[in-house]
């Protein structure tokens, strides 16, 4: 492990390595076959991880060398690199049955650079901050980036989460989960998402020892680069953060708000471009959210980037594509 912060990386390397489901597996296995040799890691989270379900969409990161080895499209290559991730939808047939799956593109690179403190892209510091099971890394440079930019996320959650929260003072006392539902109520709200504070519970009541540990641990590792410093006061953890640093991190964010909104909507409309055959996919969450049955027309169904349109229309109305 790093010197930086070998009880962080310690705790996410042994998340990462944990024994992938044989869902997961299979679905893993499809899309390395897609993208072929460029694939360095494919990383399973969301939902389905955390109830330890196969129904559903099941979630993943495939991190790859470059997008111009991930595909043979020079405009899906182009898409990637102006706008990453590619978001793709796949389905397949397999021994555990009909498996569905959504999961992302990026570079290692890219995605190295999302989990940062400076990062637009709020959706992936916030997912990776969470617990992920890496159902393929390559080799072992591989898994060392991966484990990095894991850490990397959770350090991110903190530092942004303990900016955020309400009040003026240098001193900040906090319960870890308390922190967590702050940050990841904020974090949903920049991708026009609004969660009940319920939902968000649920995320941490998943794993509320998990999140107590990376709390401690990645505020430990703040505390080494110099960024914070802190007491462990059993339930709470008190922080030190000069207020002028607090006051100028809360600008920086609603003055980005708008941004990372607008960088959001536009992928959320480029992945109607890259999400392939889709439209079994949105009928299918339609009727799983709505109790109803969605016909369409068989133009709809054999066009559906011409004449499908009011469909999706729905979904990112109702914003289901996520």
């Amino acid at each position: 492990m790093g010197e930086e912060a070998p009880e962080l990386e310690k705790l996410v390397s042994n998340e990462l390595n944990r024994s992938a489901p044989e869902a997961a597996c299979h679905l893993a296995d499809e899309i390395r076959r897609r993208h072929g040799a460029s694939v360095a890691s494919v990383v399973f989270y969301g939902s389905c991880l955390r109830k330890q379900t196969q129904e559903g969409v099941l979630d993943f990161y495939v991190l790859v060398d470059s997008y111009r080895a991930a595909y043979s499209s020079r405009v899906l290559a182009w898409l990637n690199t102006a706008l990453p991730p590619n978001v793709f939808y796949l389905e397949i047939d397999s021994p555990v049955g009909t498996l569905r799956s959504k999961y992302a593109v990026i570079s290692t690179g890219d995605f190295e650079a999302a989990t940062a403190r400076k990062s637009l892209r709020t959706s992936i510091w916030a997912r990776f901050s969470q617990p992920a099971v890496a159902v393929y890394t390559r080799d072992e440079e591989a898994r060392r980036a991966l484990v990095g930019a894991a850490a990397t996320a959770v350090r991110t959650a903190l530092e942004q989460g303990l900016m955020l929260l309400p009040g003026e003072s240098e001193s900040i006392c906090v319960r870890p989960d308390e922190l967590w539902q702050h940050t990841l109520q904020a974090t949903y709200g920049v991708e026009m998402r609004p969660e009940a504070p319920e939902t968000i519970r649920s995320v941490i009541l998943a794993a509320p020892e998990r999140f107590d540990r990376a709390t401690r641990a990645g505020l430990e590792a703040l505390a080494h680069a110099g960024r914070l410093t802190w007491q462990d006061r059993g339930e709470q953890v008190h922080v030190m953060l000069p207020v002028k640093q607090r006051q100028r991190a809360q600008r920086a964010w609603n003055r980005r708000k708008p941004l990372r909104k607008g960088i959001y909507l536009i992928a959320l409309l480029k992945s109607a471009t890259t999400f392939g055959d889709w439209l079994p996919y949105v009928l299918w969450k339609l009727e799983r959210h709505t109790g109803e049955r969605i016909e369409v027309t068989d133009r709809q169904r054999h066009h559906p980037l011409i004449w499908g349109w009011p469909v999706l229309a729905r979904v990112l109305r109702q914003r289901l594509l996520k």
